[in-house]
């Protein structure tokens, strides 16, 4: 296919030639109605980009199938069968492939390293989940995904399960034996969906971990917006194989989206696709070079562990993503909270990610020699800081055990969720059913899924952590002081 073609902006520059006047949505019609002040602070290129799809990038019979030739051209750039555009966030897009593989009642085996969304597609879905613990690594205190071997006990023991979620990348680097998981699915007839939010990038470096496609996984899940080019909320599912029907997954993908989808996403996605298809290999082999270098200064940074391929072992990681930077701040004696709050006080450096342990930062293609510096000089500056005694150290967070976030399960999400509940003192929460969420954030992994039976350790870890800084703001309380239990 002709990779230097890109549909969606071709479309909108033909709109802009002919002059088109929209007599509908949206109503600041290309930023003729916008409040002048906003149009200075964000540029008028992000109205004037702002065109409905239907009788506008395209007629309302969608005859030119500008969008479908982008997303064809996305599905041919991977090696996918089917790509299709969600301009809601692979929160949306992993829903839809959930619910394309199970429905109601029905099984689905869900590693419990899980994003909160796709926890919320098993509530709104009425999916049972049968969780699939990964391996916690007691040293670092983080999860690595499930080993295949795992899956295949699941499987073996819950032979009705509809299929198999894995997440992989992790939100902390860490990478999945896709290849074997596939195996071991298909081996029992059942499709292994990927959360791949955070490997939009992986297809277009050979140096990169393997890309969920090229190991035989069903259906992949990408956030674009998290490693790759596009604005936020620009997400796309890959399908291959015939274990999934893609009418059914664009169905329930057209269930669950909306009926508003934004060209800015569209026209993003389709000129991301294009620069990688172009250059993809070059920026990427910067990018990795880029990486390896920070990796270096940060390895000679007295105090700061940076997470490396040791991780990758059987019980650990099966590969390791070097753009994901994973820093240890620990020996410091302060936690990632406070690194990261640091850091963007006094640096204006936002690291991607922190919890009780560490900070995550990651390079992309975009990174230059100047955001290369300003990451070593930001952390060597805040380690000194640290040494000097200017960051003030807080009380610890009680972590948990190797399997203290392994729960029992009483009910399944959305009996829990839409059941009748109370709100109760968080300690007389213990060996009640949590009928809430409470997810740490970022990342977002819940540390309560509604149905579980809470125990005191995890009540331990939740009220620590939120004295030393953690967020939990899905929760009815994100002060963790009560919690959402199902009454009696």
């Amino acid at each position: 296919m002709d990779h230097s073609r890109a549909p969606v902006l071709e479309a909108l520059e033909a709109f802009k030639q002919r002059g088109d006047v929209v007599y509908g949505p949206p109503g600041h019609k290309q930023g003729r109605g916008a409040d002048p002040r906003l149009v200075e602070l964000i540029g008028e290129g992000v109205f004037a980009s702002d065109v409905l799809t239907l009788n506008g990038l395209d007629d309302r019979r969608e005859s030119q199938g500008v969008v479908s030739q982008a997303e064809h051209l996305m599905a041919d750039a991977v090696d996918a069968k089917k790509a299709f555009f969600s301009t809601c966030g692979s929160s949306l897009s992993v829903k839809a492939a959930m619910i394309s593989v199970a429905g109601p009642g029905e099984k689905l085996l869900v590693s419990r390293n899980a994003h909160k969304s796709v926890i919320a597609g098993v509530i709104v879905s009425g999916i049972e989940p049968v969780w699939v613990h990964p391996h916690f690594d007691e040293h670092l205190h983080l999860a690595h995904p499930p080993e295949p071997q795992d899956v295949r006990r699941a499987l073996e023991q819950n032979p009705d399960a509809k299929g198999m979620l894995l997440i992989s990348p992790t939100d902390w680097g860490t990478c999945a034996d896709i290849a074997g998981t596939a195996e071991v699915c298909h081996e029992f007839g059942v499709p292994l969906i990927v959360d791949e939010a955070w490997g939009a990038h992986l297809p277009f470096h050979p140096d990169l971990p393997t890309w969920g496609m090229d190991a035989g996984a069903d259906v992949v899940v990408t956030s674009v917006h998290k490693m790759g080019g596009a604005i936020e909320q620009s997400s796309v599912f890959h399908l291959q194989g015939d274990l999934v029907n893609p009418d059914v997954l664009k169905e329930r993908e057209d269930l669950l989206g909306t009926t508003s989808s934004s060209a800015l996403v569209y026209l993003t996605l389709d000129g991301w696709r294009r620069q990688m298809v172009e250059q993809g290999r070059e920026l990427l082999g910067t990018a990795l070079e880029r990486a390896a270098r920070v990796r270096a200064a940060v390895d000679g940074i007295d105090g700061l562990d940076l997470m490396g391929r040791e991780v990758v072992r059987p019980q650990g990681a099966f590969d390791l993503d070097p753009l994901a930077l994973t820093i240890d701040v620990r020996p410091l004696g302060i936690s990632g909270y406070q690194a990261g709050d640091w850091l963007r006080a006094n640096c204006h450096v936002d690291a991607g990610s922190a919890d009780a342990c560490r900070i995550g930062v990651r390079i992309t293609h975009a990174d230059d020699d100047e955001t290369e510096n300003l990451l070593v000089e930001s952390l060597q500056r805040m380690v000194a800081a640290a040494r000097d005694g200017r960051i003030e150290h807080q009380p610890a967070t009680e972590l948990p055990t190797p399997t203290g976030l392994e729960l029992r399960n009483a009910m399944t999400p959305r009996d829990a969720f839409f059941g009748r509940v109370e709100q109760v003192p968080i300690q007389d929460a213990v060996g009640r059913v949590v009928a809430e969420m409470a997810s740490p954030y970022p990342p977002g992994v819940p540390v309560l899924a509604p149905g579980e039976v809470v125990s005191q350790e995890v009540v331990d870890y939740l009220t620590t952590g939120v004295a030393a800084g953690m967020l939990v703001p899905d929760a009815a309380d994100p002060s963790m002081k009560t919690l959402r239990v199902v009454a009696r």
